[in-house]
This record gives structure tokens, C-alpha cells and sequence, in this order.
């Protein structure tokens, strides 16, 4: 590099597990760190828990918030552990950040299926008669080692109903169809499901679903996924299953200016008018939509 050429710039550290102390050591000779060490993969034996930017304690300061969300059976690359938080890297995405540690193991089995429900429960008996154990939300990962009858039983323990799952690796390429079950879910900051889910989140999963990976956050999604397509001045000119990035904010346009997004203007996924939309983020932002992505569903 000659003295007139840029500064490379520093790694996101949401999506590379470096700080001050200590990294991860495929990152050593790329940032700087006091340490580098290797990670020890887990997975999420909890329903969901919270991806935090910082561990909580009893001395947290406002600006602790919840980042993302892990679901069961998600791996989790730990790379240390202090005062009950794990820090390490989410499997499926590689978003950085804090996790109960009480909520990870590491002798939960490879996933051999995932929760194609919203919401499906774990049951104690093969019938569903029972009260039920748990309940997983959509692109949980479970390993099952037996049927009977309409259920298929969890190697981690439990049942569920098996329509409710398919094989790793079998997708639904319906990206808008999946994405509109989600409807009325509650908003959640940061949720991909679990207890809720965020504008963010009501992306990354139905397209996930749909055997298409992309980031967590909307600015990443707005960076990589699909083509990228000149923002029209005339609205009629998008197509059903475009994604529309806003300041802050992402949802996916239904086609006769309906609009699909967690909101927290109602606190749950809905179906707004696009009009209504932008004339909100006018207000708050002075803006309207600044890019736009169209996705072709895998296979």
C-alpha cells in the first residue's frame, strides 16, 4: 500500500468476534488483540435467548441491548466465557454477541431437521395429550431418532408434531408466503421468532427458509441481498416480493401498494399500505425508500 492510498476499513465487529482481550484466531494478523484463541462450538438447548451487544449485569448501564436471537438447536462458536455470558458467533449468520451460557451445550446432536411452523410445541408423549415441554419457533433445529404415528421423537427429548418439520437442506422457496404466517407475531427488537421478531429478522428468516442466507441487520440486507435495483419514481413500477430498505427499517412489498413489515408503530408484523408507510418515514426521517432488492427464490 503507498502512502497516498486509503486506510483499509477496521472489520465489522458484529459479523468478526474480535475486542481489546481477545479474538478469534482466524483473525490474527487482520486486527489487533491481546489475545487469539480458538472457538468451541455449542449449541442452543433453550427455546430462544437473547444475542446481547453486551453482557448484562447487575452494573449494566443503559445501551445493553438485545442484538439478535438465538434459536433451539443453533450452533453458537464460543470463544469466552465470564460472569454467566458467553461471547462467541451465531452458526447461521455469524452475528457477534453475548449469550447465557446456561443456554448453550455442547451434547445436543447435529440437526437432522428444522421447525417449519411459526410456533410448534414439544410434547412429553407421542400424542400431544400431555402438557407440553416447550415450544420452538420457525427455523429451530432439532434432531429426531424415531417416529410414531403423526410424531417424531427429539434425541434431545420430547415430540413434535412431524408435519411440522422437514429435513435440513429441503427449503420453501416461497419467500412472501412465509414471511405473511408471521403475521401479527409480536415486534420484538432484535427477535427472529423466539418471543418475537424485528423488521430485520422478518427477512433473514423467510429467506432463510427459502435456502437464501443473508445478514442480520438491514443495512447489511440492504448491501446483500439479490440485485440491487434502482429505487423507481413511481412505486407502481415495483414487483410483489421486492425488499424495501428505509433508514432503519425493511419489509417487503406485496404488490397493489400493500407493504409487509415487523412494525413498531403497531408492535407486531402487519400489512400497511405503502403510502401510509412512507408518509411516516417522511416524518421521521425526511426521506422516503433508499434502496430497493429483488430476490430470486433459490432452486
Amino acid at each position: 500500500m503507498s502512502p497516498a492510498d486509503p486506510p483499509e476499513p477496521p472489520l465489522d465487529p458484529r459479523t468478526h468476534p474480535y475486542r481489546g482481550d481477545i479474538a478469534a484466531d482466524f483473525l490474527e494478523g487482520k486486527v489487533q488483540s491481546e489475545s487469539f484463541v480458538a472457538g468451541r462450538e455449542r449449541r442452543l438447548g433453550a427455546a430462544q435467548s437473547a444475542v446481547m451487544t453486551k453482557p448484562v449485569t447487575a452494573n449494566s448501564v443503559e445501551g445493553v441491548l438485545q442484538a439478535s436471537e438465538l434459536l433451539f438447536g443453533e450452533a453458537f462458536t464460543v470463544y469466552d466465557e465470564s460472569q454467566g455470558w458467553a461471547w462467541g458467533q451465531c452458526g447461521h449468520d455469524g452475528y457477534v454477541g453475548y449469550v447465557a451460557a446456561a443456554d448453550l451445550y455442547d451434547n445436543l446432536a447435529q440437526p437432522t431437521h428444522w421447525v417449519t411452523a411459526v410456533r410448534s410445541l414439544v410434547f412429553p408423549d407421542p400424542k400431544g395429550e400431555y402438557p407440553a415441554m416447550m415450544s420452538v419457533s420457525m427455523r429451530s433445529c432439532v434432531s429426531l431418532d424415531n417416529e410414531e404415528g403423526d410424531y417424531a421423537r427429539l434425541a434431545s427429548g420430547g415430540w413434535m408434531f412431524r408435519s411440522h418439520l422437514a429435513p435440513v437442506g429441503e427449503t420453501r422457496t416461497d419467500f412472501i408466503a412465509t414471511a405473511q404466517i408471521f403475521t401479527r407475531v409480536p415486534y420484538l427488537w432484535g427477535g427472529r421468532g423466539g418471543l418475537g421478531i424485528d423488521c430485520s429478522g422478518l427477512v433473514q428468516v423467510p429467506l432463510a427458509a427459502a435456502g437464501i442466507s443473508v445478514p442480520r441487520d438491514s443495512d447489511q440486507q440492504a448491501d446483500a441481498v439479490g440485485e440491487d435495483i434502482e429505487v423507481p419514481e413511481d412505486v407502481s413500477d415495483l414487483r410483489p416480493g421486492d425488499i424495501l430498505f428505509f433508514p432503519g427499517h425493511v419489509g417487503f412489498y406485496l404488490g397493489s401498494g400493500a407493504f409487509l413489515h415487523a412494525s413498531s408503530f403497531g408492535m407486531m408484523v402487519a400489512t400497511h399500505t405503502l403510502a401510509e408507510v412512507l408518509e411516516r418515514i417522511d416524518e421521521r426521517h425526511g426521506t422516503g425508500i433508499t434502496r430497493v432488492r429483488r430476490v430470486k427464490a433459490a432452486g
